[in-house]
């Protein structure tokens, strides 16, 4: 985003649960974020929450689906995925083996974000990611 904006602009897209629309989050992101800075961190970002929901709740089933959230303002960029549920633990990071295939998503997505909140959501949950930007002298918005 190239304009300057006082206030939070917010987009939300919600996709079938089918693992083609990954990448149509992923392409969502880029356009909304173009020119950003931060736009290849959170493309990466849905990407790894947008395939958790597929794989390990009922978004992933017949008549799932996700809901993706990207809110932009001149200090951070906030990346949501909301799943359907059917699971009874939250998603967390653990801290797998560098050789699993499995369960490094979350921790990966950790590492890059500022900050990474859970919260429940009408019976699944919502894991939101916040990139910072760097407001320093010199350095552009969002």
């Amino acid at each position: 985003m190239h304009e300057y904006t006082s206030r939070a602009r917010v987009w939300g897209l919600t996709c079938p649960g089918f693992p083609e629309e990954v990448s149509r989050a992923r392409r969502w992101t880029r356009d909304i974020l173009r020119g950003s800075p931060l736009a290849e961190d959170a493309e990466l970002i849905v990407s790894e929450l947008s395939t958790n929901a597929l794989m390990h709740t009922t978004s992933g089933r017949e008549q799932g689906s996700f809901h993706l959230a990207v809110a932009v303002s001149a200090q951070v960029v906030a990346v949501s995925v909301t799943d359907d549920g059917g699971t009874d633990t939250a998603p967390k990071v653990e801290h797998q083996d560098q050789e699993a295939e499995h369960g490094r998503g979350l921790s990966m997505v950790s590492v890059i974000a500022h900050r990474v909140v859970v919260h429940d959501s009408d019976g699944g949950h919502t894991v939101t990611a916040e990139l910072f930007t760097d407001t320093g002298k010199g350095a552009l918005p969002c």
